[in-house]
């Protein structure tokens, strides 16, 4: 009877059995040698940053020469060769991945081409969205404004209880004046100004995530957010406080309403291409708007950070309506110079290595 296989003896390779395997393991590494040092040569160049050092043909080359040492690698796993090989191959892959199929810049480079026009111009690729937001926030605050002329009691259902206080229908000019006050100090405004940022992000990210159901949630969330700002507006205006109020609302508010306007437009630009794809898939449409979409959106968030501080301590340290005014005014001004004029980027779209791109 046999031995369970747990008490059967081991059996030892012989030293012709392992000149054998390295024989293999050799011939194996000769047979591919010369692909894997050119693939490191450039990969190395890559990584020191001097891309211009590399030949044309050796850069058009780097998908293949990786497809292949990626080969090899699968290759000497499953015939077992030397551990020097191994080694050597999974680093180089590695490596080699990374120059391939990851991020084609430093943070910092990425950084510079964003905000040196990458951003603008995805904002002006989706000019449409854009026009289709403004009208609807325009609308939301007439429906605000209107309902509250209507039946005041519109006004408890629109505005939050927070931000009612004193600002509320039939509170008198002097309650309403009181709310516009400056701050006598600093003291408290950091956490104020976090409080804000978390508030309005919360916003802008709930807009632009409800795009993916083809935009209709991303433009009623425009609408009532926009209907609050209507029912404000007409509680100041029927004490002649209106000019006040813009102004007050205008330090922080040319800039959050604006992150906010690109944040549904980003929503709705994912929702517009996925209800009309064309002649390319939903998802494949759904992916391609987002790329853009997700580039606004990551600038909408420095705006929001701006205006978070403008909120809470530019316009809790300005007391008169015409520095305010002043400060919203020149908000405005700088963003709409930077989104109309700031240039596209000569490789805004240009495709990855391995599509047919160049870095």
């Amino acid at each position: 009877m046999a031995l369970p296989s747990i008490f059967r003896k081991t059996e030892i390779e012989s030293p012709a059995d392992i000149e054998a395997a390295s024989l293999r393991s050799d011939r194996f590494r000769l047979e591919r040698e010369v692909d894997w040092q050119r693939l490191e040569l450039i990969v190395l160049q890559l990584e020191k940053g001097r891309p211009r050092r590399i030949a044309d043909e050796d850069l058009l080359e780097l998908p293949v020469l990786y497809r292949k040492a990626a080969s090899s690698l699968a290759v000497a796993r499953e015939t077992s060769l030397d551990a020097a090989t191994l080694a050597y191959l999974e680093s180089l892959v590695r490596r080699a991945w990374f120059q391939v199929y990851g991020p084609r810049s430093s943070l910092f480079g990425w950084l510079r081409r964003f905000f040196a026009g990458g951003w603008s111009a995805s904002v002006r690729d989706i000019w449409l969205d854009i026009c289709i937001a403004l009208a609807v926030m325009v609308a939301g605050t007439v429906v605000g404004w209107l309902l509250v002329d209507r039946d005041s009691e519109w006004f408890y259902a629109l505005v939050p209880s927070n931000f009612a206080d004193a600002r509320r229908p039939g509170a008198s000019r002097e309650a309403l004046l009181e709310t516009l006050q400056p701050t006598e100090n600093a003291d408290g405004l950091s956490y104020f100004a976090a409080a804000l940022f978390s508030n309005n992000a919360g916003v802008c990210i709930m807009a632009f995530a409800l795009g993916f159901c083809f935009g209709i949630p991303t433009l009623l969330l425009l609408v009532h957010n926009l209907a609050l700002l209507g029912a404000m507006l007409w509680v100041f205006s029927g004490q002649d406080l209106t000019w006040e109020f813009a102004a007050w609302l205008s330090v922080h508010g040319t800039t959050e309403l604006f992150a906010i306007l690109l944040s549904g437009a980003a929503g709705l630009h994912i929702g517009r291409s996925m209800a009309f794809p064309g002649e390319r898939s939903i998802l494949s449409a759904a992916s391609a708007s987002g790329r853009r979409a997700a580039q606004v959106m990551a600038g909408c968030i420095f705006m929001l950070v701006i205006a978070g501080l403008l909120e809470g301590y530019a316009r809790q340290l300005v007391g008169t309506a015409s520095a305010r005014a002043t400060i919203g005014g020149v908000m405005l001004a700088f963003w709409l110079l930077y989104f109309i004029l700031a240039p596209r980027p000569r490789d805004h779209d240009e495709p990855a290595i391995g599509k047919g791109g160049k870095r």
